[in-house]
């Protein structure tokens, strides 16, 4: 395990983890740039040799620290979804441990934050005890197939609600003290799991903490339904995989004979978010595309249960 550097206080990290990239990534750093009221910043863009457009960037953003982590071997093919989610998990764990703020946000190049992000995250910290705080995540899609891929992941984030301690934050808009850093360094050390490290700080006696604060604008390039249901397929069954390895082998029993009803269970919790939201009506007009992205990752999360392979 590497000797983390020296942590600098008052300041933040912020770990942009590249998953679009280009015009992506464009706009993520032009709102990083924009940002109000912000403590000293320490801006972290990891990319590997699949993406070596990425650091011609540079000239461009001067004040971003843009580093490659190399040659990354991947247990899946690497333009596969599972090779492209295992990138995204290993430049984040690099960026982490790149880290020198004694905050430490994670954020995503899909989902640039508010003007405002920053220095709200940077109060709220120092306003209240948590070692977590989760932001808010708004729609930045109007078409279906957009709109329903945000709501499956993201409806629980997305604002209005109240602010108060959950269950889950999204590691596409969260803010860390330091010590939860250090409480979760040997989970991460080749790949920021989230579930894996949150549910470690719950352990710890840590608290998760969201807010509709702290907003970004997230939004997604897909263009075909039969494009997004592979993705979907594998990130449900590396949750799944995720959450086997750290559960019983009864509760690992439970879920996958409950995986029938998943989709099913998914498709009624995601119809009432949205409807408690005013979104009713949206959310029956993307159903016919949104219930199949429920089937991939539900196939998915069973099929992690089953294999216990990510």
């Amino acid at each position: 395990m590497s000797t983390p550097p020296a942590v600098i206080p008052g300041s933040m990290s912020l770990v942009i983890t590249i998953v679009d990239g280009r015009d992506t990534l464009r706009r993520m750093l032009q709102a990083v740039r924009g940002q109000q009221g912000a403590p000293p910043l320490q801006i972290l863009a990891p990319y590997d040799d699949s993406r070596p457009d990425i650091g011609a960037m540079a000239a461009e953003f001067p004040e971003v620290e843009f580093f490659s982590i190399g040659r990354v071997e991947t247990g899946h093919p690497i333009d596969s979804a599972g090779g492209q989610h295992e990138l995204f998990d290993r430049r984040r764990a690099a960026g982490l441990k790149r880290s020198t703020g004694a905050l430490v946000a994670i954020l995503e190049d899909r989902a640039p934050p508010r003007p405002n992000w920053c220095a709200t995250m940077a109060r709220l910290h120092e306003e209240l005890p948590h070692a977590v705080m989760g932001g808010a995540i708004e729609s930045a899609s109007t078409d279906n197939l957009n709109w329903a891929f945000f709501a499956c992941d993201f409806s629980r984030y997305a604002p209005p609600f109240e602010a108060g301690p959950r269950e889950w934050v999204s590691d596409v808009n969260v803010c860390y003290k330091r010590r939860a850093l250090e409480l979760t360094r040997d989970l991460w050390q080749a790949r920021f799991h989230e579930p894996e490290v949150h549910w470690r700080l719950m352990q710890q006696g840590e608290t998760l903490y969201l807010t509709p604060e702290a907003i970004v604008d997230y939004k997604t390039p897909y263009t075909s339904l039969l494009g997004v249901l592979p993705e979907r397929f594998q990130w449900g069954r590396l949750f799944g995989y995720i959450r086997a390895r750290n559960v019983s082998p009864l509760a690992r029993l439970k879920f996958i004979a409950a995986g029938p009803l998943l989709p099913l269970v998914l498709f009624k919790r995601h119809a009432d978010a949205q409807a408690k939201r005013g979104q009713g009506a949206r959310f029956w007009q993307a159903a016919p595309v949104m219930l199949p992205l429920l089937c991939a990752w539900s196939a998915g999360e069973v099929w992690g249960y089953i294999t216990r392979r990510g």
